[in-house]
């Protein structure tokens, strides 16, 4: 029985790609042979989106089946698994109501917990080799809950003037939670990548200047396929499997297998 790796996606800035690298790395370790959960930590439903169409999503996040629903109860996650249209890539889908998580965490015991002691039935189950959460773009304690209950983090970053703006905070939150979490920094994952402009180079630069923080090899380009594939509501390599984006969560999703290896 094999021991799950959760990773956790969080950048507090929004528009860095967390969710599209979430759903996209979910899918090819998935096509890699690996048995993959993926969870929907943000009321925004974008994870959720990126595998069902919108009257879909939106009736499983009103209904009792999606993530807020566990988390307020306090049960096991086993509970409110999805499946997908992909063989060994499974879902639990999040809810609009996910906007209020940090009220009813304020009012349980060991608040920061919660999503840990969820997800223990999952992680002895020995179902799935990875689970992957998207966490919202915020610094509270839902993001917290995420970070105790995560063995690793990544951090995608927009190559972009914008983009590295408030990573030093994200890094110091890091850093400041101690002993609450023994979740590693995986990598930092450069998205929308525009080789014409110089923010790559200089993403780079600044990155390089957290000596210690690993920035993964794989860096995702800017691609409109991966738009195409967010409006079908499919991984970008199932809407075109040869462009340059899905190539690209390819190579990443290699890394992340041979992670540890290094």
């Amino acid at each position: 029985m094999s021991k799950p790796k959760v990773i956790c996606f969080t950048n507090n800035k929004g528009g860095s790609g967390k969710s599209t690298s979430c759903a996209n790395l979910g899918y090819e370790l998935a096509a890699a042979g690996r048995r993959v959960l993926l969870i929907d930590g943000d009321m925004q439903l974008n994870l959720s989106l990126s595998y069902f169409d919108e009257k879909k999503v939106l009736k499983m996040a009103e209904g009792e089946k999606n993530l807020y629903c566990a988390i307020k109860n306090r049960r096991d996650l086993s509970d409110f698994v999805v499946s997908t249209d992909y063989e060994k890539l499974d879902i639990i889908p999040s809810s609009t109501l996910m906007s209020q998580i940090e009220y009813d965490l304020f009012t349980m015991l060991q608040r920061e917990l919660v999503l840990k002691k969820c997800l223990q039935g999952i992680r002895k189950a020995g179902e799935y080799d990875y689970i992957l959460i998207d966490a919202p773009p915020t610094l509270g304690t839902w993001v917290i809950n995420i970070l105790c209950a995560a063995d690793y983090v990544i951090v995608p970053v927009e190559a972009s003037p914008w983009g590295l703006f408030g990573l030093a905070n994200m890094f110091d939150f890091l850093n400041s939670m101690g002993e609450m979490t023994q979740a590693q920094i995986m990598g930092v994952l450069i998205t929308k990548v525009d080789e014409r402009k110089n923010y790559y180079r200089q993403t780079r630069e600044v990155l390089s200047d957290y000596g210690n923080i690993h920035v993964f090899d794989t860096f995702i380009h800017v691609d409109s396929s991966i738009e195409w594939a967010q409006d079908a509501s499919v991984p970008v390599a199932v809407y075109k499997k040869q462009t340059r984006s899905a190539k690209e969560f390819g190579k990443l999703a290699k890394e992340v297998m041979d992670y540890g290896s290094r």
